[in-house]
């Protein structure tokens, strides 16, 4: 069954011109990082270094335009970064981009190469549809901190997307809880991929295929429907 994804009137009021694509793939076969990930990641940051030419990530449009919309919603962008931000700036830094999982290091790999944030979820793991929208504040928040797990709480209006259960990314695309993150035990994953103006839509749906294709090189024989962009 295709999940559903819903975006807030709210959201949509705040941040006009948000798009996002989704992928659903099923049959995937994760495991430890392997040469084909590590490939997929050092060829993205080589781009992203060629597409930044000497320039900051913040410096980019795309970036700068999801540092407004943190703005907008009351998070301060140079202390909780966007996702794509967050990712560009470790690929720039002399340790490189981190080594999680196949699957997870080619939607890495994707959001560095094309600078867009790209989340994975586990698909076996969400409970209803998935939801984006300006939290009211008494949503729980499942994460670990310590060691420990812990419940927080977004802030009152603050951008989330969540399911029938609970939030399972703070602020947007921040931060994701761990209880539908993609594991070496996912199977079946939802991808998706956030943009805002000035990405095209034809640029958003170039991500997509090569995400798509990136997918079937750490995981042959996954299959994978990429849905039209909303």
């Amino acid at each position: 069954m295709t999940l559903t994804l819903t975006v807030s009137d709210e959201v949509r009021a705040l941040v006009p011109g948000f798009t996002h694509l989704a992928l659903e793939a099923r049959g995937l076969v994760n495991g430890p990082s392997d040469a084909t990930s590590a490939a997929l990641l050092d060829e993205a940051a080589a781009r992203l270094a060629t597409r930044l030419g000497g320039r900051t990530p913040d410096q980019d449009p795309h970036v700068a335009a999801w540092r407004a919309a943190y703005t907008a919603f009351g998070a301060k962008p140079s202390r909780t970064r966007n996702s794509a931000e967050a990712l560009a700036r470790r690929a720039l830094a002399d340790g490189g981009l981190p080594r999680i999982n196949r699957l997870v290091d080619a939607y890495n790999a994707i959001s560095v190469a094309h600078l867009i944030p790209v989340g994975g979820e586990d698909l076996n793991r969400i409970e209803g549809g998935m939801r984006l929208v300006r939290a009211t504040g008494e949503e729980d928040f499942v994460t670990v901190a310590g060691g420990e797990e812990t419940v927080e709480h977004p802030e009152p209006g603050e951008i989330v997307w969540c399911d029938e259960r609970g939030v399972t990314c703070r602020r947007w695309n921040w931060r994701q809880g761990p209880r539908t993150r993609i594991d070496d035990d996912t199977t079946d994953a939802l991808f998706l991929l956030e943009s805002l103006a000035p990405m095209t839509r034809g640029e958003l749906l170039a991500a997509g295929e090569e995400l798509a294709e990136a997918l079937l090189k750490v995981s042959p024989g996954a299959r994978i429907t990429v849905r039209d962009p909303e």
